[in-house]
């Protein structure tokens, strides 16, 4: 048994959340929609593991805010704890250029769109939910 620490973003943009589809190829969860994020390594800050996971599997740099959830889940032998943070890019311009290792699509979407893509029993849809609230976004 092991844990592991994961964080994640609620990135946004104009009142909408970038979500990223993880890859067919991923062993944890192919295929499915996801607020980008990953592992902190052993020892690091998680803010800085955080800017590091964006930056290796989306390229692109974020701003981090605050965090505003936190869940844990069991995967496998691991117990993993998830801390989501708001995020916004460090350059709204940028063009967004995926590593098809990590990630197959991507999409903006708005508060009503949500429902298509998580199930509501869900931990991150709960997550994004309440994101979106605390953004003021109805």
């Amino acid at each position: 048994m092991n844990q592991s620490i994961t964080a994640c973003a609620f990135l946004h943009k104009n009142g909408k959340l970038f979500i990223a589809k993880r890859a067919d190829t991923k062993k944890f969860l192919p295929g499915k929609f996801e607020l980008p994020g990953g592992n902190i390594e052993f020892g690091e800050d998680i803010i800085a593991g955080l800017k590091r996971e964006f930056k290796e599997e989306l390229d692109l740099d974020i701003i981090v805010g605050n965090p505003f959830y936190a869940y844990t889940y069991v995967s496998g032998d691991k117990h993993v704890i998830e801390v989501d943070y708001y995020a916004e890019l460090a350059d709204p311009n940028v063009e967004i250029k995926l590593n098809p290792e990590d990630h197959s699509e991507f999409r903006w979407v708005t508060k009503d769109e949500v429902d298509a893509v998580w199930n509501k029993n869900d931990d991150e849809y709960k997550a994004v939910e309440k994101g979106f609230v605390l953004l003021g976004v109805q």
